[in-house]
């Protein structure tokens, strides 16, 4: 019998309350959101339970929305995969923009230590409780962290390319 949306929704909820909501099916990846402080806990219980076994971490990445109320403007997002019946899920998290911090699931998943760091490294999202958590792909000295949006695209001052070779604008060259 293969695992459906519903069975995991009704287990989630029943475990989580509240905790656990915005459920959805988006392509082919069952979706839910759920409380930061909760996601220990709801990760050990996707890849613990019998039923479920959402056994590996696929990836985890950060995104920046600094268009958001101050609550939402970061969020972490987990792709797990149950191989035994080929059900994808992902788990979108929300965090705070003036200290985005989470714990790590580093413990749970050893995969994870890795993609924790890059995260930290490009949006300063903080993994409480990771091992080792220092920049991974830029250099110590940097300051920023790239992928967050409030820096511009690209340094305005450059001569030394035309964007309209690029594609970039309306007119032709």
């Amino acid at each position: 019998m293969a695992l459906e949306n519903t069975q995991i929704q009704d287990k989630l909820v029943e475990t989580f309350n509240n905790d656990v909501f915005n459920f959805q099916q988006e392509r082919d990846i069952f979706s839910l959101e759920a409380s930061a402080d909760k996601i220990t806990p709801l990760i050990l219980f996707l890849k613990n339970d019998p039923e479920l076994r959402f056994h590996f971490l696929t990836d985890l990445c950060g995104i920046h929305y600094p268009d958001n109320e101050t609550e939402r403007q970061f969020a972490v997002v987990y792709h797990l995969h149950n191989w035994y019946e080929n059900k994808r899920l992902k788990i979108k998290v929300f965090l705070n923009g003036e200290k985005p911090e989470i714990k790590t699931v580093s413990n749970i998943f050893l995969s994870s230590n890795w993609m924790e760091r890059e995260t930290f490294d490009f949006y300063g999202i903080d993994f409480i409780g990771h091992p080792q958590l220092k920049r991974i792909l830029n250099m110590d000295e940097m300051q920023s962290h790239p992928m967050r949006k409030e820096f511009p695209m690209e340094d305005s001052g450059r001569t030394d390319k035309d964007d309209r070779f690029f594609g970039r604008t309306t007119t032709n060259c």
